[in-house]
């Protein structure tokens, strides 16, 4: 097994859980060099970390001749440019979420690695928690029957850093930032096979004085005629809420992945000890993460691009992942301005899915409706007349 040696862009919240992870999962992969844009930032994280070689340029950050992949923890804005010096330089990239402003964007990052046949990977972590990763081979498994509705929503009180407040910087406001997270969500439900048709969004800025929105939501017609929910807001008090709810034609799977986990903890401390991450308290009732970088997919993140790049096929996210998000999204942003379902403008890639159907029951030549037991132990039938097709009701025994 190959090890490899990491140029980490960018030393903020997302380039320390990134280099968390990385230092810890397989034992053997290391970031060799850093890139931040002060010096002083710079070298406290390389001490931190063991990093040997830290500097402010970008440029030779990705020249480094001891690293073989790059990843990008840079500001929304500058996710092109890195990506195009990277394929320049044929290094791997990793990038994160979102992989551009727009679809354009994403489309021009895309291509950028593509032509130049690097290897590539769309860092989306929340399509790798644990409880996403094993609700979603239920899923494929049949457990719940054909997916019909799938909900995901994101709230927390805000980012972490300036630039996401930027509208111009990063792209949007919630919807760019969260939203990502719930599309791809919501796709590894519904199939990332099956086209996403058209949106329909409410977005609003309720709170913060900034151009951005920070609440909005969005309803996501798929080709299948399942429909995708998202919920995302920069206003949400009381910590990180990452919820995902998903119904099918046999069954229905509810996660709570951050929030409300089975931890919980009252303390009178008044310390200034870190939680969780967005937790906006350390006394009082506390909601602490076992191991964050685990319940936030990193760890499994990491593993499969890793895995992917030496087994040489592609990751479970890729480039073109990450534009299709960007697609709907920018579907999402001109349905807030339009006020109207918009078409989900995308270069689709994969064929087509077939609509949902579910072979119905019968009894005694007539189709079930439903079936439930009643307070006294007998079962009801709603049935469709064979004939003329009409509703009635039914009881029939209790073993029927």
């Amino acid at each position: 097994m190959e090890s490899q040696t990491i140029t980490m862009l960018g030393t903020g919240l997302i380039g320390d859980f990134y280099t968390t992870s990385l230092h810890h999962l397989r034992g053997r992969d290391r970031v060799g060099a850093v890139y931040s844009r002060s010096h002083e930032r710079a070298d406290t994280f390389g001490d931190r970390w063991g990093i040997p070689n830290r500097t402010t340029s970008i440029e030779e950050a990705i020249g480094d001749p001891t690293t073989t992949v790059v990843v990008v923890a840079l500001p929304n804005h500058l996710h092109e440019e890195v990506v195009r010096m990277c394929a320049e330089a044929g290094k791997a990239v990793l990038c994160t979420k979102p992989l551009g402003r727009t679809a354009e964007e994403a489309k021009r990052i895309l291509d950028v690695v593509e032509d130049s046949g690097i290897f590539a990977g769309y860092l989306e972590d929340l399509v790798y928690t644990p409880k996403h990763l094993k609700a979603v081979a239920s899923v494929e498994a049949g457990a719940i029957g054909e997916v019909t509705w799938v909900r995901s929503r994101e709230a927390h009180p805000g980012p972490h850093s300036a630039w996401f407040w930027d509208a111009e910087k990063a792209g949007g406001g919630a919807i760019i930032d969260l939203g990502c997270h719930c599309i791809e969500i919501i796709r590894h439900f519904v199939g990332k096979g099956n086209r996403p048709l058209e949106v329909m969004c409410w977005a609003d800025t309720l709170v913060h004085p900034i151009e951005a929105e920070d609440n909005a939501v969005a309803l996501i017609r798929f080709e299948s005629g399942a429909l995708g929910q998202f919920e995302v807001s920069w206003t949400f008090r009381g910590g990180m809420d990452l919820r995902d709810e998903v119904a099918g034609t046999d069954g229905t799977i509810w996660l709570n992945n951050f929030l409300r986990t089975g931890f919980e903890m009252w303390t009178g401390g008044t310390g200034d000890a870190y939680i969780a991450e967005k937790a906006e308290s350390d006394s009082g009732w506390i909601f602490p993460v076992g191991d964050e970088v685990v319940e936030l997919g990193y760890s499994d993140m990491f593993a499969d691009m890793f895995n992917a790049l030496e087994d040489q096929r592609e990751p479970q996210e890729t480039f073109y992942d990450g534009y299709v998000v960007n697609a709907i999204m920018d579907a999402a942003f001109r349905s807030a301005d339009s006020k109207q379902w918009e078409p989900v403008q995308v270069e689709w890639r994969h064929g087509s899915t077939p609509r949902i159907s579910k072979e119905p029951d019968i009894y005694d030549g007539h189709t079930v409706i439903k079936k439930e037991i009643l307070p006294d132990g007998r079962v009801k039938m709603i049935l469709r007349h064979r004939d003329d097709g009409a509703f009635f009701d039914l009881i029939v025994s209790s073993d029927a």
